[in-house]
């Protein structure tokens, strides 16, 4: 048997190394084969085209809250994607009042309270600053928060792990503003509120804000969407998504939190004690397996490449591994590339099935160190019904015939 081909953890996980050694690729058939002239295409067009495939693709799970309209949240088709990048119209949604439409003309951004000067901020003074371009993920605290259900729900990767996508974020770093404005001694906190009708608001630490928080602009190289907080947005990577305030108005430095709705009667983590632990920013170390997952079944015996994401709100991924037995024995993944800073790192590792029954797992390890909890982990102290910031481990069942389903290992 090929080193290649010799299974480096139970149920057929083989080394890594096998995915530049092999080759999938069906024989080429050239006899009787005819070169045809080809009719010439259509025309070209002022914006880009779909393909059919990529029409397919949708945000999935649209739902606004009872007696809402607008108010609740659209996820990303991860098992449909490949690489890290996530398109801008498939970017997950969370609104509290629906999305406004702003006139980016007259919209402004102010920034006063405990400041030597206060200011204010239109779109295009803004864009007048340095900027700055980073790859990172923005993540919903309530992701996967279907995972402290009893039973598992059978639903697809997106369908669970959805809240979270990645994009390439250019904007102004906030700290820029913040000096411009001087803000005093006591001034420790920030106040952000957006343009909604639900003025959705969060207290910031002052400290985050001079570290890598920006006020973005573009998305993925074009002006923010509507929906991602257009003309301007508060981005702050590696803490949960909410944080990350769209259609920003204002900046008010304070020296305490402001405690508001959004921060107290939601996006707060009840123990088993029921105390409630706020201001828990930070998006814990993660990972997923996308494929093979709930809908995407193995058709057939052969090799396959087991894939999925990581990410850590701390920073860099520096490892995965995958197991094909419910975490008993495991295996080192591939990272597609550098693992970069709050960002989604895709991870491979190739299988050989021949219809065994598995139960794929991923533990991913952050460059902090931090590893991935299990689920009985991830649950532990947890209060009745605390679902934010569910970072455990998640499990696909193949049966014997190739058909997956969401198991708790």
């Amino acid at each position: 048997m090929s080193q290649l081909l010799k299974p480096v953890a139970a149920n057929g996980l083989l080394s890594r190394r096998h995915l530049l050694g092999a080759s999938l690729a069906a024989p080429l058939l050239v006899a009787g084969q005819q070169a045809l002239g080809a009719a010439p295409g259509g025309p070209m067009t002022p914006v880009g085209r779909l393909s059919a495939e990529g029409e397919a693709l949708t945000r999935i799970g649209i739902g606004s809250q009872p007696g809402t309209v607008g108010s609740g949240a659209s996820r990303t088709p991860l098992e449909q994607l490949s690489g890290t990048l996530t398109p801008s119209r498939l970017h997950f949604e969370r609104h509290h009042a629906g999305v406004p439409t702003l006139d980016p003309g007259s919209h402004e951004l102010r920034v006063y309270g405990l400041v030597d000067r206060p200011l204010a901020f239109k779109v295009e003074t803004l864009a007048r600053y340095p900027m700055v371009t980073r790859y990172q993920f923005l993540e919903c605290s309530g992701n996967s928060g279907v995972m402290i259900a009893p039973e598992p729900v059978q639903n697809t990767c997106g369908g669970i792990h959805g809240l979270v996508s990645e994009s390439e974020w250019t904007g102004v770093p906030v700290r820029y503003l913040l000096e411009e404005a001087g803000i005093r001694s006591e001034g420790g906190w920030v106040i952000a509120d957006g343009a909604d009708a639900a003025r959705m608001a969060r207290s910031i630490p002052v400290a985050k804000l001079f570290d890598d928080a920006i006020i973005a602009l573009y998305q993925n190289g074009e002006p923010l969407r509507p929906e991602n907080g257009y003309p301007m947005r508060l981005f702050l990577p590696g803490w949960e998504g909410n944080a990350s305030i769209k259609w920003l108005q204002n900046l008010v430095v304070t020296n305490q939190p402001a405690y508001s709705k959004d921060e107290t009667s939601k996006y707060t983590d009840r123990d088993a004690d029921g105390r409630a632990a706020m201001f828990t920013f930070e998006m814990g170390v993660k990972s997923v397996i996308t494929s093979p997952s709930l809908q995407l079944d193995m058709s057939r015996h052969g090799v396959y490449q087991v894939s999925g994401l990581a990410w850590s709100g701390a920073g860099r991924i520096k490892s995965v591994e995958v197991s094909a037995d419910g975490g008993r024995t495991w295996a080192p993944a591939a990272l597609d590339s550098e693992a970069k800073s709050k960002s989604l790192t895709r991870f491979r590792i190739p299988l050989q099935w021949s219809g065994q029954p598995l139960d794929l797992v991923s533990r991913a390890t952050d460059e902090r160190g931090a590893v991935q909890p299990t689920r009985a982990e991830a649950l532990e102290g947890r209060g009745v019904g605390a679902f934010y910031h569910y970072n455990g481990m998640q499990a696909w069942h193949v049966d014997n015939a190739g058909t997956v389903s969401h198991v708790y290992v």
